[in-house]
């Protein structure tokens, strides 16, 4: 597998060439470049901020259809915690979970149920590794790819505990082989997603060979047909017991869910991209004292601001606060549970996708050349070189990939220039 696969994707067609998109990437992923908008997928972490900001809708991401539900002869859902503040008056969770039968699979096993073992873990993980603080969360894809190719020093920092989507595919498969008598290739664990970078955590994980997730869907893409369903399931009084999490495993949809299950005062949580760009350069300056976790999400909100959901992330957020209200604190605890593999199995090396020399030598010259470039453009960062700030199309320039001229400001300098010349030749 692609160590750089990315769920983002353009579809060319609907693209005008346009600059929102280079304005917003936070690791300046995306240049237009003849009319086009083209993504640099070893530069890209999912983030979604390009599919949010395009008016062309030309941004999309590639996650799998509904019909993957029929290449299997058992289907298990796994549905975010962030689906569930998709819906308004929403009181009972087996309500949705009902409805997803329902809609076609043969069971549900909630991953926020997972995500309050991994609260456990994490917990008691922290305690025993006080010289690796502050840890900082892994249950965000964006946020671990965005470290390994930006952040190096805060590698060693990471929580090297499975994501508790992967947890709970594992754990379901495990319950659905038990259940049905079939071989694990037979049953399809479905994860029901709020954001693209999800689909590249199952393509190609971080930290650990293979997720046991066999496909992922779109929480948009349900979320009508769902809808129905629940009507119909409370119509008729069809409500089937099949939760198994309580408060710590549903706030993990929404920013400091997962920092809360800690009991700890002792940590930080951020979400939005820019705010996390902003936290991390601060830790890596050694900024910050004391903490001993640091709770990062890409979307504003958290997992509720995932690009694949329908409700406004705050909205959301306010009605995952609202269904917790009465719930027990937890329904899962390691006492009662056998889990096994949930420790990363492989290490997050760094990829320095944005050097730019093979060597350090090579590194420093092409460094000097990008700063005398950065003194001949005009430092207004405009994009209509299609790059979205000068020092980055002098950049592009050293690597070879772009022209000086590319620059308006230096092409109409060297027309100018060149119309002068032509005008003493025709004298």
């Amino acid at each position: 597998m692609d160590k750089f696969f990315t769920a983002v994707r353009l579809q060319e067609d609907l693209c005008k060439g346009c600059i929102n998109c280079i304005k917003r990437c936070p690791t300046e992923a995306i240049r237009v470049r003849k009319g086009k908008a083209v993504i640099t997928k070893e530069f890209c972490i999912d983030c979604g901020e390009c599919i949010r900001i395009c008016p062309h809708h030309a941004k999309l991401a590639v996650y799998d259809p509904i019909s993957i539900l029929d290449n299997y002869e058992y289907t298990v859902a796994l549905p975010a915690p962030a689906l569930y503040g998709q819906f308004n008056n929403l009181e009972d969770v087996n309500i949705v979970l009902t409805a997803l039968k329902k809609f076609g699979f043969d069971d549900v096993y909630e991953v926020s149920g997972a995500a309050e073992l991994v609260s456990e873990i994490s917990r008691r993980y922290i305690e025993e590794h006080q010289e690796d603080l502050p840890l900082i969360s892994t249950a965000c894809p964006s946020v671990v790819r965005l470290i390994r190719v930006r952040f190096p020093n805060l590698i060693e920092h990471l929580l090297p505990i499975k994501a508790p989507v992967d947890l709970a595919a594992s754990m379901a498969r495990e319950k659905a082989m038990k259940d049905t008598g079939l071989p694990g290739d037979k049953i399809g664990v479905i994860f029901i997603s709020p954001c693209p970078a999800k689909v590249s955590a199952v393509k190609d994980p971080l930290g650990y060979e293979k997720s046991d997730v066999d496909g992922v869907l779109a929480i948009k893409d349900i979320y009508p047909r769902l809808l129905s369903l629940m009507k119909e399931v409370e119509e008729k009084k069809e409500i089937e017991n099949l939760a198994i999490s309580g408060k710590i495993g549903i706030s993990w949809g929404g920013t400091g869910g997962e920092a809360g299950g800690l009991l700890t005062d002792n940590y930080l949580a951020a979400d939005g991209i820019e705010n996390v760009i902003k936290v991390l350069e601060d830790l890596e300056d050694q900024k910050f004292s004391s903490l001993e976790f640091i709770e990062l999400n890409a979307c504003n909100g958290g997992c509720v601001g995932g690009v694949l959901t329908v409700e406004n992330p705050f909205v959301a957020k306010v009605k995952l606060i609202r269904l917790r209200k009465y719930m027990p604190v937890a329904c899962n605890h390691l006492a009662q549970e056998k889990v096994t593999d949930w420790e990363w199995t492989e290490g997050v090396t760094y990829e320095p996708v944005f050097k730019l020399g093979l060597d350090m030598k090579e590194s420093i010259a092409m460094l000097a050349k990008v700063e005398e470039l950065c003194g001949k453009f005009p430092g207004l960062d405009c994009g209509s070189c299609g790059a979205p700030t000068c020092k980055a199309l002098a950049e592009d320039v050293v690597r070879g990939v772009a022209g000086e001229q590319d620059c308006i400001h230096i092409l109409r300098q060297y027309i100018h220039k060149l119309s002068g010349e032509i005008s003493k030749f025709d004298n």
